[in-house]
C-alpha cells in the first residue's frame, strides 16, 4: 500500500525546487546582466552596437587595434553625438606589443590666444558659461586620430573612416539610451545656430528606432579621409570653424587651430595588491583614482564585503581627500608644476589616510604638497590594446555647430577658474583646461591585464576604483564588475576652486542593502538618489594569459556591447 503524502507537502517541495533553480544563475551575481565575451583573435567594447561591429569589421579586414579604435570613434561621433564627436577632445593609452610598452596620448585642445584674463574681469564673469562661444577650445580629436594612426596605424584612413561615412549617408536607427540623452540635450541647445538643422532635422530630436542621417558629417569625414589632419587645422574646414565661432562672438581663430598639436605623454602608475594601475597625468583627473587606491590598499576590503557600510564609508572618505588635491593641483602642466610623484606615492597616501575617521568628514583640505563622454577599447590578434576616451563635455557640447560640417564644438573651457589668477587651473590663453575624461590600463608582471574606462565626468576616477576593487577585492568577473551597483560622491571640490564644506552627498545606485544605507546615515553621510546616467558607462577588455584569449564586457547602462572573433 502506497504511503499517503500531504498535498501541502508536495506543493511546498515543488515550490522549493523551483526557487532553487530560479536563483541558480550561471553569471553568479543577482545584478549581472549577462556573461562575459570570449574571443581569441580580437575584441572591441563600445557604448553603441554599430561602433562595436565596425571595430570588429576593421580587425577582420586586417586592421590593428588602433585602426579599429579610430573607426569605432568615428562611428560614435555620428551615432552618439550626445557624448562625443570631432568637435571635442581625446585621450588614449596604447599597449604596443612589439616593444612591450604603454604609450599615452593627450589630444586635448587649448584656449584661444586672443581671449585673456582681463576679458573675464572687465565683464565681471565669475564662471565661464557651459554653452555658447566662450567655453569653446580647440578640438583635439582629429589630430589625436592622425597621431595615433601615424605612430601605430596599419590601414589607410580612407578604409578606416569608410564605415562611418556610409552610416552617415545611409542613416542608422537610434538606440534607446542615446535617444534619451539626445532629447535632453535638444531642449537646451535647440536655439543655437545650426543645431536644429543638424541634430533635429524634422524639428524635434530623433526618437528611439528612428532613422537619422548626417550627410554634412559624411562630407567632413570624406575630406579628412582624403586630405588628412591638416584639412581640419589649416585647410577649408579650419576656415569654416574659425569664421563660424567668431560670428557667434567667440575668440577661436585660424591661428589657434593651426598651432594645435597633441602630446605623447608617459602614463603614471601605482600598484594595488600586485596589479599596476596606469592613468594619464594632468591636465586630466586620472591620478585621483591612483590616490584613492593607495589610501584603500591598507584596508581589508575583501573581509568587509561588497556593499558593506564600512567599505562604502572608506571609499567615500578616500575620495574626498583625493578630490581636494584634484581641486588644488590638477591643471595644464605647461603652466603649473604638478607634484605628480608625490601625489601618487605610498608615503603621501599613508599620511592622507590618517585623516579618515569613523564619521563622515564635512570638509577636507588639499595635502601639504608643493609645488559626457564615450569610452571604447579594442584589442587585436597581435596583442596590441587601446584604451580610448573621447568627449564634447556636457553631452552635446557648447551648442555651436559650424556651418555645413555636421558636428558640434566642445565646451571644455567651462572648467577653467576665472576668479583666482593664482589657481593652478586659472584661465590663460593657449592653455589646456582641467579635463575629466580618463582612459585606464592595468598590467600584471609587466604584461597587459586589462584595458578599461568608465565615462561620466567627475564620476570617472570614482568608478575606476570601484571596478578595480570589484575585480581584485570582491572577486567579480569582468562583466559583474561593471554591472554591480555603484557609489557616487558629489561634493563641491571642483577644479574651478570651490571647497566642500557640508560633506557632500553619497548617491547609491539601486541594489545596495537598506541597512548599509542606514549605517552610513548614522556615520554622518547624506544619502541621495540621482539619474542612472550619472553612474557612468563602462567597457573593458581583459587578456587571459593562461588561456590566451581576450575577455570583453560592456555594461547595461549604455546601448553597446562587447564582441570578438
Amino acid at each position: 500500500m502506497r504511503p499517503k503524502i500531504s498535498m501541502w507537502l508536495l506543493v511546498l517541495t515543488v515550490m522549493q525546487s523551483t526557487l532553487l533553480y530560479a536563483e541558480d544563475r550561471v553569471c553568479g551575481r543577482s545584478f549581472a546582466t549577462r556573461s562575459e565575451v570570449f574571443a581569441r583573435h580580437g575584441m572591441a567594447a563600445t557604448s553603441q552596437p554599430l561602433a562595436t561591429q565596425t571595430a570588429i569589421h576593421i580587425l577582420r579586414q586586417g586592421g590593428n587595434a588602433v585602426d579599429a579604435a579610430i573607426a569605432a570613434n568615428a562611428v560614435l561621433g555620428l551615432t552618439e553625438p550626445t557624448g562625443c564627436g570631432i568637435g571635442g577632445d581625446l585621450f588614449a593609452i596604447v599597449w604596443n606589443d612589439a616593444d612591450k610598452k604603454l604609450y599615452g596620448l593627450n589630444a586635448s585642445g587649448r584656449s584661444p590666444r586672443t581671449l585673456t584674463w582681463d576679458y573675464f574681469q572687465k565683464n565681471q564673469i565669475k564662471f565661464i558659461p557651459p554653452y555658447g562661444p566662450l567655453p569653446v577650445t580647440v578640438p583635439g580629436t582629429v589630430d589625436g586620430w592622425f597621431e595615433l594612426h601615424k605612430k601605430f596605424g596599419k590601414m589607410p584612413m580612407q578604409d578606416i573612416l569608410a564605415p562611418a561615412i556610409q552610416y552617415a549617408e545611409e542613416g542608422f536607427a537610434l538606440t534607446a539610451v542615446i535617444a534619451e540623452g539626445w532629447s535632453h540635450n535638444a531642449k537646451t541647445l535647440h536655439t543655437f545656430s545650426n543645431f536644429k538643422k543638424t541634430f533635429m532635422p524634422e524639428g524635434e530630436a530623433p526618437q528611439k528606432g528612428q532613422i537619422f542621417k548626417n550627410p554634412d558629417l559624411a562630407a567632413t569625414y570624406r575630406r579628412l579621409a582624403t586630405l588628412g589632419r591638416d584639412e581640419f587645422y589649416q585647410g577649408k574646414l579650419a576656415g569654416i570653424i574659425a569664421s563660424y565661432v567668431q560670428k557667434q562672438g567667440g575668440f577661436l581663430t585660424l591661428r589657434d587651430l593651426g598651432e594645435h598639436r597633441s602630446e605623447w605623454v608617459d602614463p603614471v602608475s601605482t600598484t594595488y595588491r600586485g596589479y599596476r594601475i596606469w592613468e594619464l597625468p594632468p591636465n586630466g583627473q586620472g591620478i585621483a583614482a591612483l590616490q584613492i587606491l593607495n589610501m584603500l590598499e591598507s584596508y581589508d576590503l575583501q573581509s568587509l564585503g561588497f556593499g558593506s557600510a564600512r567599505a562604502i564609508h572608506l571609499f567615500v572618505e578616500a575620495k574626498k581627500l583625493a578630490f581636494a588635491d584634484r581641486a588644488k593641483f590638477y591643471a595644464d602642466p605647461a603652466f603649473h608644476t604638478i607634484p605628480i610623484e608625490k601625489l601618487v606615492s605610498k608615503s603621501y597616501s599613508a599620511e592622507r589616510r590618517k585623516l579618515i575617521k569613523d564619521q563622515a568628514a564635512l570638509s577636507v583640505e588639499a595635502g601639504p604638497v608643493e609645488g559626457d563622454t564615450v569610452y571604447l577599447t579594442t584589442a587585436d590578434r597581435h596583442g596590441n590594446m587601446v584604451s580610448m576616451i573621447q568627449s564634447n563635455y556636457r553631452g552635446m557640447g557648447s551648442g555651436l555647430v559650424p556651418d555645413g560640417l555636421g558636428f558640434g564644438l566642445q565646451d571644455r573651457g567651462q572648467l577653467f577658474n576665472v576668479m583666482d589668477p593664482k589657481h593652478a587651473n586659472a584661465y590663460a590663453p593657449k592653455k589646456r583646461p582641467f579635463h575629466t575624461i580618463i582612459p585606464a590600463f592595468v598590467t600584471k608582471n609587466g604584461r597587459p591585464w586589462m584595458s578599461f574606462g568608465v565615462m561620466g565626468g567627475a564620476a570617472q576616477p570614482q568608478m575606476h576604483v570601484q571596478v578595480l576593487i570589484n575585480l581584485i577585492d570582491f572577486g567579480m568577473n569582468l562583466q559583474e564588475a561593471g554591472d554591480a551597483p555603484r557609489i557616487l560622491h558629489v561634493g563641491s571640490s571642483q577644479p574651478t576652486g570651490e571647497v566642500m564644506t557640508d560633506g557632500g552627498t553619497v548617491y547609491l545606485e539601486s541594489g545596495f542593502d537598506p541597512e548599509a544605507e542606514r549605517d552610513l546615515i548614522l556615520q554622518g553621510h547624506k544619502i541621495g538618489r540621482t539619474h542612472p546616467a550619472y553612474f557612468g558607462g563602462y567597457q573593458a577588455i581583459r587578456w587571459d594569459n593562461q588561456n590566451r584569449v581576450y575577455i570583453g564586457a560592456s555594461e547595461s547602462r549604455k546601448d553597446g556591447f562587447a564582441a570578438g572573433y
